[in-house]
């Protein structure tokens, strides 16, 4: 998993793609939560913003 974010990350510093990292950062970020919330007492009101 390390080398493929190594790999992600070479890509974009050769080919200037440095507005690619925000996004990817913002999809993971809402993935752990999805992940995080789903047993917790906070998981409705998180679906309902989906």
């Amino acid at each position: 998993m390390g080398e493929f974010f190594k790999d992600l990350w070479d890509f974009m510093r050769v080919r200037k793609k440095f507005w690619l990292a925000p996004i990817i950062i913002v999809l993971l970020l809402l993935g752990a939560l999805l992940i995080f919330a789903q047993g917790s007492a906070v998981a409705p009101f998180i679906y309902t913003i989906f």
